[in-house]
C-alpha cells in the first residue's frame, strides 16, 4: 500500500473521509498508482476521487467527494442558481458538473472560485469571497468566512481535530481504509 498517498489523504481529506465535509481538494505530485488504487476502493464507501487539473510539472489537483452529499449540495436551489450564473448546468449529473469545473480549472486566467460550493462551503462565504476579492472577511480558517464568525470557527476547529486524529492514526500504522466513515449524507460517526 502506498503509505505516502495515505498520509496525504489523512492530512488533506480527513473531514471528508470522516463524513464531516462533502469534499476536499489537494495537490498530488507523487506516485500516480496511489490515486488510481484508492479511487477504486473509495467507490465502496460512496466516495469519488478524480483529477480536476493536470499541472505542468506532472502533479495534479485531486478532488475527493461524497457523491450523494455533493448531489444534494449542487441541486439546492440557491446553489444551483449561483452555479448557473457561473456557466454550469445544475440539472446535469455530478460527473458532468465536475467536468465543467475541471474545464474551468484548465482555462487560462481566472481561478474558478465557485469551487467553494463543490467543497461544501456556505454559499454566503463563496459569494462574499468573490464579491470582496478575498478581503473584508469575518474570519479565516479552512476558507475565508463572510457570515457568522463563531459558527465558522467551530467548523474549522472540528476539521482540525478530525485531521489531527486521522494523521495520528495513520502515523501509528492504522490502515486509512479502516478510518473511513461509510456515512453518505453529511452526518458522521466520528
Amino acid at each position: 500500500m502506498n503509505r505516502n498517498f495515505e498520509t496525504a489523504l489523512a492530512a488533506y481529506c480527513a473531514p471528508t473521509l470522516a463524513a464531516l465535509k462533502p469534499a476536499s481538494l489537494f495537490r498530488w505530485s507523487g506516485d500516480p498508482h496511489g490515486p488510481n488504487a484508492w479511487g477504486l476502493k473509495f467507490k465502496s464507501f460512496g466516495l469519488g476521487l478524480r483529477s480536476l487539473k493536470r499541472c505542468p510539472d506532472g502533479g495534479c489537483l485531486l478532488y475527493l467527494y461524497r457523491a450523494r452529499w455533493l448531489r444534494r449540495i449542487l441541486s439546492d436551489p440557491d446553489n444551483a442558481a449561483f452555479l448557473r450564473s457561473r456557466g454550469y448546468v445544475p440539472e446535469r449529473d455530478v460527473e458532468s458538473m465536475l467536468d465543467c469545473l475541471s474545464e474551468k480549472f484548465h482555462a487560462p486566467g481566472a481561478f474558478p472560485h465557485e469551487i467553494g460550493v463543490f467543497l461544501g462551503y456556505p454559499l454566503e462565504d463563496v459569494r462574499g469571497f468573490i464579491e470582496n476579492g478575498g478581503q473584508n472577511y469575518t474570519c479565516c480558517g479552512c476558507w475565508k468566512a463572510y457570515g457568522d464568525p463563531e459558527a465558522a470557527r467551530k467548523k474549522f476547529a472540528s476539521y482540525r481535530r478530525c485531521t489531527e486524529i486521522y494523521r495520528r492514526n495513520v502515523r501509528m500504522g492504522v490502515a486509512l481504509e479502516s478510518l473511513i466513515c461509510a456515512s453518505f449524507g453529511g452526518t458522521s460517526a466520528v
